[in-house]
């Protein structure tokens, strides 16, 4: 199973920004499809953007359209998330994941492969 690690995350105040990275550990994330994701305490885990494995073309959940922006940088084995405006409701612990098609990123096929998560919150 591929190994994916997620870092970035913090404690950050209303209206900030944030980065989230993703890096893989033994394999190139060049060929994958990358989603993001977030789970609050006692609600479901919530798709939250997806990239191609080539990068061109990119989604987002309603809830962060437009404040979110998700990249990928092959040459560092590197997939973003950079979150600006958050909110409170933003807060959740977020987890990447990996596929090797893009049509991973349609949702209706779960990602192979997930990273441990890390932790975003929003306060003030």
């Amino acid at each position: 199973q591929l190994q994916l690690v997620e870092s970035g995350g913090g404690l950050v105040q209303p209206g900030g920004s944030l980065r989230l990275s993703c890096t893989a550990s033994g394999f190139t994330l060049d060929g994958y499809a990358i989603g993001w994701f977030r789970q609050a305490p006692g609600k479901e885990r919530e798709a939250v953007s997806c990239i191609t494995s080539s990068g061109g073309s990119t989604d987002y959940a309603v809830s962060v359209r437009g404040r979110f922006t998700i990249s990928r940088d092959n040459a560092q084995n590197t997939v973003y998330l950079q979150m600006n405006s958050l909110k409170p409701d933003d807060s959740a612990v977020y987890y990447c994941a990996a596929g090797d098609a893009d049509y991973y990123c349609s949702g209706i096929i779960p990602f192979p492969s997930w990273g441990r998560g890390t932790q975003v919150t929003v306060s003030s």
